[in-house]
């Protein structure tokens, strides 16, 4: 079994622990031991995570502050194309010392875990409706393959049947509108 003091995220606070104004910087990179994230889109196991953290001494913990810079990878969620993107994120969270007050994180035994709180900040900044591009076009509803980008003509949207007796007037009027706009430039 694991113990709860041994990981990538912990970290050692003994010599900051109830000293007011002490700070401590770590600058550290992780590989994850299993994938995090549970969409179309995730950190991978194995993939590498950039930890920079900052351990403040306050009156009531250990205030914990940085960011985490890694890359998820996944599929669009429009073309379904392998995608994978840097991502960033920040978090900031107070590990009060034990028996004070109930809270969701406390300094154990001289260390901080972090674990949960860059897992939680770095799940939560991956996209939902991740594309591969802004403006993606998916897939083609009738054949299920991968639209691309425009070749330059733009393609009509399907008519509705029911509707199809107003495009013919529509092209009349295209029509007339092309001819008045060739008399005049003779």
């Amino acid at each position: 079994m694991r113990s709860r003091l041994n990981g990538p995220f912990v970290l050692p606070v003994r010599d900051i622990v109830r000293k007011p104004g002490e700070m401590r910087e770590h600058v550290f990179p992780v590989t994850l031991a299993e994938s995090w994230g549970e969409g179309i889109v995730a950190f991978d196991a194995g993939s590498t995570l950039d930890v920079d953290v900052r351990l403040e001494s306050v009156h009531e913990g250990i205030l914990v502050s940085g960011t985490a810079d890694g890359e998820y990878s996944g599929v669009c969620g429009r073309c379904l194309i392998d995608i994978a993107r840097p991502v960033e994120v920040e978090f900031q969270e107070l590990f009060a010392y034990p028996g004070e007050e109930e809270t969701d994180f406390e300094v154990q035994d001289d260390h901080v875990d972090l674990e949960t709180l860059v897992r939680d900040a770095a799940v939560l900044a991956l996209p939902f409706q991740p594309v591969c591009q802004p403006d993606c076009p998916g897939l083609d509803p009738k054949t299920g393959e991968r639209l691309t980008e425009s070749i330059g003509t733009e393609q009509a949207a399907p008519i509705d049947p029911r509707w199809s007796a107003l495009q013919q007037i529509t092209d009349q009027d295209g029509g007339a509108e092309s001819r008045a706009a060739e008399k005049e430039e003779s």
